[in-house]
């Protein structure tokens, strides 16, 4: 006869997974700060976030961080170019509290709804547990559309051809609110593709039947969430291009978010902080997904 564990034993494991929970977030919080990533109040943001999806689940702690890596090391890539355009360039990016929070405050919201409400169905299957199924796809929605709209800045600026404004199709300047290039759309393309792969792969062989054989459907977060980073990165285009104002700088030479005497208007009326913009584009994004989820699973 097999002898259950003890409680004492049961207890001192489940206390060891919650102190990693919050152990590696909050040291991959200090990583970003001292590689300038983030702020100091980026990275107090960042590790309790960051501990929150841990808590709430393997995946949805598996996607943050590799939002987070991910879009970290695309912010550094040709710094000397972002330099010359980008109005509040920052080494590393730099990252602070306001930031981080619009991009992953509605996730924390989605994953702890999920625990509370749900009974942790492993599948995206709308003949079980409809608002399991809404959590999840939101989730994905939120990160497809932060990925995708961070990959495709950071890559879109780069582009040597010039981006054309989202609402009129006009050409702007690089670093205008509202300004796409085909370059820029492929990478959120990617983003979104990106998120969509480790959600799906972050699930696998987590029990139940979370698996690639008695749920075969789920490989379709794959292009779910790149449909998501290209729609989520186009809605941050055009919340940028109507409610952020963008303008052009004849002293500095570079687009600037504030009107003043040498700047030319471009684009926008002063509604929307960027953090406004991403995280409501964003929410949108995720109400997207949860919608389109119960027709696609």
């Amino acid at each position: 006869m097999v002898e259950s564990p003890s409680s004492d034993n049961l207890l001192s494991t489940m206390v060891a997974q919650y102190l990693l929970c919050i152990l590696l977030p909050t040291l991959l919080g200090y990583r970003g700060w001292k590689k300038k990533s983030l702020s100091k109040s980026g990275a107090l943001a960042a590790a309790v976030t960051g501990s929150v999806h841990l808590l709430c689940g393997v995946r949805f702690g598996v996607t943050l961080v590799a939002f987070y890596l991910s879009s970290s090391k695309l912010t550094k890539l040709k710094a000397d170019v972002k330099r010359k355009v980008e109005e509040g360039y920052k080494e590393g990016g730099q990252r602070n509290a306001y930031q981080v929070a619009a991009n992953s405050l509605c996730a924390c919201v989605l994953a702890l709804c999920y625990v509370m409400f749900t009974p942790h169905q492993e599948v995206l299957d709308s003949s079980e547990n409809r608002l399991a199924i809404l959590l999840l796809a939101g989730f994905l929605g939120h990160y497809a559309c932060c990925c995708g709209d961070t990959w495709a800045s950071e890559i879109g600026v780069l582009a040597t051809s010039a981006p054309r404004l989202v609402t009129t199709g006009r050409s702007v300047e690089r670093g205008t609110n509202g300004g796409v290039t085909l370059l820029g759309t492929g990478a959120s393309a990617l983003g979104g593709t990106f998120m969509g792969l480790c959600f799906w792969l972050a699930g696998l062989g987590q029990g139940g039947k979370w698996n690639a054989i008695t749920a075969p459907n789920q490989w379709k977060l794959v292009p779910l969430g790149l449909g998501l980073g290209v729609v989520g990165s186009l809605l941050d285009s055009l919340l940028g291009a109507v409610c952020q104002y963008s303008g052009y700088c004849s002293v500095r030479g570079k687009v600037v978010e504030t009107p003043g005497p040498n700047v030319r208007h471009i684009t926008g009326y002063p509604l929307l902080s960027n953090c406004g913009v991403n995280a409501a584009a964003a929410a949108l994004t995720s109400a997207l997904a949860a919608s389109a989820s119960l027709v696609i699973f």
